[in-house]
């Protein structure tokens, strides 16, 4: 698993920043990930992926202690599509 500090940490080092200004930047793109994503807006980082809202709809479903029926509600999910080129790098 790799944490933000982690990824700031490496920024630090390789562009020769403090590691501070780095986590700040690596929280920055972050927060603008998330406030794209409340707006509903898609964001696309090129040779990544693309981050967009997808809604699902209200649904039955059931307890599978119970058997019971029981609705759930309508929500918003931030999904991943990761571009081709990110796929390919997974799959060598």
């Amino acid at each position: 698993m790799t944490t933000t500090n982690e990824i700031a940490d490496k920024i630090a080092g390789e562009q020769g920043l403090t590691k501070a200004l780095s986590k700040a930047i690596v929280e920055a793109v972050f927060a603008a990930i998330t406030t794209a994503a409340t707006a509903g807006a898609e964001t696309s980082i090129p040779g990544f992926g693309k981050f967009k809202v997808k809604e699902t709809p209200e649904r039955e479903a059931r307890n599978p202690g119970t058997g019971a029926s029981i609705k759930v509600a309508a929500a918003k999910k931030l999904t991943f599509a990761p571009a081709k080129a990110l796929k390919e790098s997974l799959n060598k």
